[in-house]
């Protein structure tokens, strides 16, 4: 391969470098998301507070949740390399501060401060590959980027059960500290090669106040109704009203704002819509399953913490497999869709045989559909991505792409409280219990049933997922739409 410009006017040499840089910020971001699940039951039992382990998932998925759009805007006026560097040292901050927590609190707060760092890794890293590649290229490089999810995915629950059980639940973020400097080191320098897409903008305050209030209260809401207080409870309502008038006044903003912080003609392209909504559920049922499956496997099946963490590697690396083989069917067929409507047929398929059959099934037979269910889900991560940016012109490729990261984790907050909901109700149905009773012994049988109607759920999830793919327009991956 020569080492002549790219359709970013980069070198390869110089691609290869800023590619490096990118990989060790993503694994900050994907190794945090895999590697948190299966110490979760070990942190509650061991800060006494079972009752409130939920807030070490929903903290950050506010404050990543809220912030995205955000770094989105201002990498587009300010630049991609400082906002991203601002983002690794935020979340290398929060790092260290759950790694001293002390207690359930102070660790949701520290994963907060962590989740306005998370926030801007992966939508930012996204948005550099699309400033100094084509679609096409950037088809070409996603197995390099499986790569790093995959050593996430196989690292992330090993890691998270063995050092939960056997050393200490803060090593799982104390580890974050080094890969925080050499993501830092390696980007510093490189990002500066960059290309200057953006132009001159203002960022929408009170449309960025709207949104970071209306999805915050919308996420407590989530995150607390069927949980800690009836759906009906004047808390819970109280926070589904506030989200209602403040995301009616973003909505309002967006329609008379000179330059609202999300563009019109972002919103209104149908292949933004549709990819987006594609990656929402699909990706939101990714998370819920992570999340409670290692209670499924501790609760249910009976296995230890270290043990759950191994069962959940199929779960993860299916994932993977599946980005990379809808990466490389997007570089070589024109026809890209396909392969990603045939495998999420087959994560339906293998969804719906945990539904109907749960935990009597062979555990070899339970690994194998987790793999399946998931290679379908990852087909959907890198075809959303580069269809969103390859739909919208250069300047807009930072608040598009962070959009849909918006979305996506919109979706997976409000199917990790419908997941939840079931869950706690299944054990419910045994002591009015909450995550301690699950934690310490709820009726097997009962969870079982439960968690039949996580994975029914979940179906209803993938075949929305399928829909919007279906309904994708289809359109050719060459160089990027021109300047407007």
């Amino acid at each position: 391969m020569t080492e002549q410009a790219t359709a970013g006017g980069l070198a390869r040499h110089e691609i290869r470098a800023i590619v490096a840089g990118l990989m060790a910020a993503m694994l900050l971001a994907a190794l945090d998301q895999t590697i948190v699940a299966t110490a979760m039951p070990t942190i509650g039992l061991d800060l006494g507070d079972a009752a409130n382990l939920p807030w070490i998932v929903t903290a950050y998925l506010l404050a990543s949740t809220a912030v995205t759009p955000l770094y989105g805007k201002l990498s587009d006026i300010h630049g991609r390399r400082v906002m991203l560097l601002i983002a690794i040292v935020i979340f290398s901050v929060g790092s260290l501060a759950c790694a001293l927590a002390p207690t359930m609190i102070a660790l949701a707060l520290a994963r907060a401060l962590q989740g306005i760092g998370g926030g801007g890794l992966i939508a930012l890293s996204q948005t550099i590959l699309a400033d100094i590649m084509s679609p096409r290229e950037r088809a070409g490089y996603q197995v390099y980027i499986a790569g790093v999810f995959a050593t996430a995915s196989v690292a992330g629950p090993l890691l998270g059960g063995v050092l939960a059980q056997h050393v200490h639940w803060s090593l799982i973020f104390w580890i974050n500290l080094p890969i925080g400097f050499l993501a830092f080191w390696l980007t510093n320098d490189k990002l500066k090669l960059l290309p200057r897409n953006e132009r001159r903008h203002r960022l929408d305050y009170p449309g960025a106040v709207l949104l970071v209030l209306g999805s915050t209260a919308l996420l407590l809401a989530l995150s607390r109704g069927g949980v800690h207080e009836a759906w009906t409870s004047p808390t819970v309502l109280g926070l589904m009203a506030a989200a209602l008038v403040f995301g009616g006044g973003f909505v309002a903003r967006l329609m008379t704002a000179a330059e609202p912080l999300i563009p019109a003609s972002v919103l209104a392209n149908p292949v933004v819509a549709c990819a987006t909504l594609s990656a929402c559920f699909a990706m939101g049922t990714f998370i819920g399953l992570t999340i409670y499956v290692p209670i499924f496997l501790e609760g249910v099946v009976g296995l230890s913490a270290s043990q759950s963490g191994l069962a959940l590697v199929p779960l993860m690396i299916g994932t993977v497999t599946g980005a990379t083989l809808s990466g490389r069917s997007m570089l070589y067929f024109r026809h890209y869709k396909r392969v990603p409507l045939v495998m999420m047929g087959v994560s339906l398929a293998a969804c719906a045989l945990l539904a109907v059959y749960g935990d009597t099934l062979p555990f070899w037979l339970m690994e194998i559909a987790f793999a399946f269910l998931s290679i379908g889900v990852g087909t959907i991560l890198p075809l959303s991505t580069i269809t969103i940016q390859n739909a919208v012109v250069p300047h807009q490729l930072g608040i598009a792409t962070a959009a849909m990261n918006f979305f996506r984790s919109l979706g997976g907050a409000l199917i990790v409280a419908v997941f939840g909901t079931i869950v706690l109700g299944a054990a419910a149905g045994q002591r009015g219990a909450d995550l301690e009773s699950l934690l310490r012994g709820a009726d097997p049988a009962l969870l079982a049933a439960g968690f039949r109607h996580v994975f029914l759920a979940a179906c209803g999830c993938l075949a929305l997922t399928f829909l919007f793919l279906a309904l994708l327009e289809e359109r050719p991956l060459g160089e990027r739409p021109a300047k407007g």
